[in-house]
């Protein structure tokens, strides 16, 4: 009797427990399966999203390799470029298009808007690598449209060590356009060092140097 008066009182403790905690047992296990279907989704729609980013930007990839673009090509690639960035924002294919996007308007003679698309994916890219390539080409543009001294500004920013040679390279252009041979000079000697301790090819600023007089300094 001792032995079922035991087990009656277990099964009372149960019930009480229950009638204490069963509800909020099955909300918790509700929400539970719900987070796991619901994280489901998130992930296939993450996944979708990356595929359709991956495709806009092989078709823009594509149109941009065309020696020559006609008027709707070019158009075509520019919807493309803003498609992935309004839709795509803050993704590498987003910043890559960019990229892609102010080379296309530098070739179709739209400087601002090169810029603009650069100067896009310098404030916003959290890819590195991509928001220092930014800087580098806007920096080109700036020495082209003689305007030497905010390229040097422009270099100043954050840039990776990888492309640290590029960076002193145009560096020196930008001096050499004001005049300052010597900082020219020593920017492109920087620059040729730099290439050479990186194993990364810079062709071109040996020219540059043997234009001032410069004897070579690699060997």
């Amino acid at each position: 009797m001792a032995e079922l008066r035991t087990e009656e009182e277990q099964m009372e403790a149960i019930k009480r427990w229950w009638k204490e905690n069963g509800v909020s047992l099955l909300v918790g296990a509700a929400i539970a399966v719900a987070g796991v279907f619901g994280w489901k989704t998130w992930q296939d729609y993450q996944a979708g999203q990356s595929e359709a980013a991956s495709q806009r930007y092989q078709q823009l990839l594509t149109l941009s390799s065309q020696e020559q673009l006609d008027d709707a090509a070019r158009g075509r690639a520019e919807e493309l470029a803003t498609t992935l960035s309004e839709e795509h924002g803050g993704t590498l294919y987003a910043d890559m298009a960019q990229l892609l996007s102010a080379r296309l308007s530098v070739e179709g003679g739209d400087q601002p808007a090169a810029r603009e698309a650069l100067e896009g994916v310098i404030a916003n890219s959290e890819h590195a690598y991509l928001s220092g390539l930014a800087r580098l080409r806007l920096a080109r543009l700036q020495v082209a449209a003689d305007e030497a001294e905010a390229a040097l500004d422009t270099l100043d920013g954050e840039i990776p060590a990888t492309l640290a040679a590029q960076q002193s390279d145009i560096r020196g252009d930008a001096y050499f356009a004001l005049e300052q041979t010597d900082q020219a000079s020593d920017a492109w000697r920087e620059a040729l060092r730099l290439a050479e301790e990186g194993e990364r090819p810079l062709y071109g600023v040996q020219l540059k140097l043997d234009n001032l007089g410069v004897q070579e300094t690699t060997s």
